[in-house]
């Protein structure tokens, strides 16, 4: 595999854990970091034996594939400056703030053969990865995704911050259209939605209803899967996955007629997965394992859910 030229656009809390990554990698060099916090830049680089930068924009010509890492309003602006001059490109998630900036990184990325992956990281979580094997035709699902504030993110809604991974994760799972959708929110801390609820309704028939706070007194990443026969329970943060099934035997268990089973999964680094595959996806031309389509998608659902929380705040008043 060639060596690949990459640099990390944003080396904040997150694009610093991306960068640090890419510079422990055989087949990447790390060729610059690049943050409009000039003192960071050179923190970062100092730290990773690389270039620091302000401008991203002088990087043409001289990287082969990028990180964004950025805040979500500059990535459409970041990540069209790369893919129309033939870069690859990782953007955090969400992809970006509007369908029609999402469509148009996607038609660049199309048009000029560039690869484009956003970032929902708990796709690579191994309980996540599992469960491919394990649900196959949800009919209820809830999801319960709550953060100690940390005062990151707040540019945007929690519906973007954290709900939004929980959207792709059922969406992926339930393979389905929605049907409709209704969502409830509010501002607490921020002047955007700090805690928000959505119920969504599936043409398959499947309901999930969706949970994110970013101001809660704990943190929780759990996701409950109800189907024919089996019922799964999931918790991202601990990589657990507790199934309980119905028996083949005499199931003398908990619940009569049903087995339960525990997995565990070993601590694992779902970021290094990421960036690993993406590095994959670069080298081999193969789409990615989460393209832009599949990051349009997750940010068209979480767009509506805002939309129906805002619309009754500027309606019932702040």
């Amino acid at each position: 595999m060639p060596e690949i030229r990459l640099a990390v656009i944003g080396v904040g809390y997150l694009g610093k854990f991306h960068a640090e990554k890419y510079a422990r990698m055989d087949n990447v060099k790390l060729t610059a970091v690049v943050d409009i916090q000039q003192s960071r830049a050179q923190e970062v680089a100092a730290m990773l034996g690389t270039r620091a930068y302000t401008d991203y924009r002088k990087l043409r010509g001289a990287v082969d594939a990028v990180s964004i890492a950025v805040p979500t309003a500059a990535h459409f602006d970041v990540g069209r400056f790369f893919l129309s001059h033939d870069v690859d490109v990782l953007v955090e998630k969400p992809i970006t703030t509007s369908l029609e900036q999402a469509d148009e990184l996607i038609r660049i990325a199309e048009s000029r053969g560039c690869i484009l992956q956003v970032g929902h990281l708990e796709r690579f979580n191994p309980a996540v990865v599992a469960l491919k094997d394990i649900v196959h035709n949800p009919m209820f699902i809830e999801a319960h995704r709550l953060s100690i504030y940390k005062g990151r993110s707040t540019d945007i809604s929690v519906v973007l911050d954290l709900m939004i991974h929980d959207i792709d994760i059922i969406m992926t799972l339930v393979n389905s259209g929605i049907k409709s959708i209704h969502a409830a929110g509010a501002p607490v801390v921020c002047r955007h939605a700090d805690i928000a609820n959505a119920r969504l309704e599936f043409d398959s028939g499947c309901v999930a209803n969706v949970t994110a706070s970013r101001i809660s007194i704990k943190n929780q990443r759990k996701i409950r899967l109800f189907q024919k026969d089996t019922y799964v329970s999931v918790d991202f943060a601990a990589r657990d996955i507790t199934i309980i099934g119905r028996a083949g035997g005499n199931g003398d268990g908990l619940i009569p007629g049903m087995d339960i089973r525990q997995l565990s999964f070993s601590e694992a680094d779902a970021l290094e997965d990421e960036l690993a595959a993406y590095i994959q996806a670069v080298a081999t031309r193969q789409t990615p394992p989460v393209p832009g389509q599949a990051g349009r998608k997750a940010l068209q659902v979480a767009l509506e859910i805002m939309n129906q929380i805002n619309a009754a705040i500027a309606r019932y008043g702040e």
